[in-house]
């Protein structure tokens, strides 16, 4: 049974609960016996207060939706567009946006149910900083239409808004003022022995033709032009003083100082919906995945010692299993056994003995897996660190640029497996629809640019990854061998070119020429990698 209301309260509050706000009250809300009259009303019960603190008088703080990081690198964010609108109900666990992170498009979902009150940073907004507010939401029950925006809390930096591009008005300006030439003198290029025969028979360029490149006066016009005041045709210089620059037009730009030659250091930026001019360009917007690319591939060449390996395999036997599979409708790629061969050589020593010792050498060796955990290794800043797992990361080319999902435990999955989470992966990437875990990571990356064309080519480390393995197109390649009677014959290989690169803080030159090595045994025998 419901607890009867206590009717011993300040009738001014208990006016208001009853409907009576709008009138006029007798005095104002204020002093401690009303807080207390108030307490009374209540008895208590945190039921009523729910009903209570949704009024005009008094209501709780919103909810703020904060950019949150959603990646180990993620600096800040776009909002690529909302799945909630304002007013709209939502639950724990809905999807309120999408955001652009700087690996891929990460839905936000809710924490908490109530209701999208406001949305503070709209669609298409960019660099958002992390911790930056970008909406609000109330609990159910709530005025959401009056929520105001939290004081302490600003909007989004100025960089946060969509950016709308505007056509540069300065520097095109500056180039017409780099073209004007001042009256009574023409402004031309001098080379240093131009000049100097210039100056030691005192005369001036502008009596004469530039015929060097680029309208450069050189020594040849120079003499020329003393031979023709030799024959009497030059009297004296045409140089005439310049008139002073008229008081109402300054040319204060930093463009126009500088060099006297026509051509601007720095081409202007061209007008959106206007041809172009000649030394125009036009600026290209980048992606927060294009920006973190470049941020990460130039720390990672200019604070990690990068060496260099490289070596032939043979595909040969990988082509024949491949073949085999695709009878019993099993597709896969070379690259996947290439994935699969790196797994295996990183895998921790494992040894089959064989109960019989007096089995043929040959065969020990082919059961026998070689393998190089030291390789499996990243570099934190202070040390080396052995990974326990192997993880195996496959780059991807993106519209947006290059991401690396990750092949977890792929030394424990058969090639197939291998083959499906790569087909699954890859697809994901290119949507976008990369969860942070599927990226994250990784002990040792594979970039493959043989589907391309490429022979071969090298590739940049992913920090805090201590090796990338660049592979190239399987190519025909014709070889001297010996038959098993001792001719010599040609014979065709397969052959594919593999360049490891490899932080040589952690993996030096003698590693990485042993992993190569046994790299290269798991590959060209696929029995291993069973």
């Amino acid at each position: 049974m419901a607890a009867p209301w206590r009717l011993g309260c300040d009738p001014r509050i208990l006016r208001y609960l009853l409907g009576f706000s709008g009138r006029r009250s007798p005095g104002p809300l204020k002093g401690p016996g009303l807080l207390k009259g108030a307490a009374a009303c209540f008895g208590g019960r945190v039921g009523s207060w729910r009903w209570f603190h949704g009024t005009q008088w008094m209501h709780a703080d919103p909810i703020q939706i904060l950019m949150p990081s959603l990646s180990p690198t993620m600096e800040e964010g776009n909002i690529v567009k909302w799945l909630k609108k304002e007013g709209e109900a939502v639950s724990a666990g809905d999807a309120l946006c999408e955001i652009e992170t700087d690996k891929a498009v990460v839905t936000l979902d809710a924490g908490d149910d109530g209701i999208l009150a406001k949305i503070v940073v709209e669609e298409g907004a960019k660099n958002i900083r992390l911790g930056a507010l970008i909406g609000l939401m109330v609990e159910e029950g709530e005025d959401w239409k009056h929520v105001e925006i939290p004081k302490d809390v600003g909007p989004p930096s100025p960089a946060a808004k969509p950016s709308v591009p505007h056509p540069p008005a300065e520097p095109l300006v500056s180039v017409t003022v780099q073209k004007e030439h001042k009256p009574g003198k023409l402004q031309v290029r001098l080379s240093p022995a131009a000049r100097n025969i210039l100056d030691k028979h005192s005369l001036d360029a502008s009596q004469g033709t530039a015929t060097g490149p680029r309208g450069v006066f050189t020594k040849e016009d120079a003499l020329k032009l003393v031979e023709l005041k030799q024959m009497g045709k030059i009297t004296e210089p045409r140089l005439t003083p310049a008139p002073p620059a008229p008081p109402t037009a300054p040319l204060a730009t930093p463009a126009t100082i500088g060099p006297s030659y026509p051509r601007p250091m720095v081409p202007p930026v061209s007008t959106p919906g206007q041809p172009n001019a000649v030394g125009t360009f036009s600026e290209i917007p980048a992606s927060n995945i294009r920006r973190v690319i470049a941020k990460r591939l130039t720390e990672s060449k200019s604070t990690v010692p990068h060496a260099y390996a490289t070596t032939d395999c043979d595909v040969g036997a990988v082509l024949k299993a491949r073949q085999d599979l695709v009878k019993d409708d099993i597709k896969v790629s070379v690259n996947d056994f290439i994935i699969k061969a790196a797994a295996v050589t990183l895998k921790m020593k494992k040894q089959n003995h064989n109960n019989s010792q007096l089995i043929i050498a040959e065969e020990t060796t082919i059961t026998q897996q070689i393998q190089m955990p030291d390789v499996n290794v990243s570099w934190d800043g202070e040390g080396p660190k052995q990974l326990p797992f192997i993880d195996i990361s496959v780059a991807v080319a993106t519209d947006k640029g290059l991401i690396t999902p990750i092949i977890k435990n792929a030394a424990a999955k058969g090639i197939q497996e291998i083959a499906d989470s790569v087909k699954v992966l890859s697809k994901k990437a290119r949507d976008g629809k990369l969860l942070p875990e599927e990226y994250q990571g990784g002990s040792f990356s594979v970039s493959n640019l043989g589907m391309f064309g490429i022979d071969e080519f090298i590739a940049v480390i992913n920090p805090p990854q201590a090796c990338i393995l660049a592979v190239g197109r399987f190519r025909p390649v014709l070889k001297l061998t010996q038959d098993e009677e001792g001719n010599a014959k040609l014979q065709q290989h397969q052959l594919i070119t593999v360049t490891m690169s490899s932080d040589s803080r952690v993996v030096d030159d003698e590693l990485a020429t042993r992993f190569l090595k046994s790299f290269k045994a798991n590959l060209e025998n696929p029995i291993r990698l069973a």
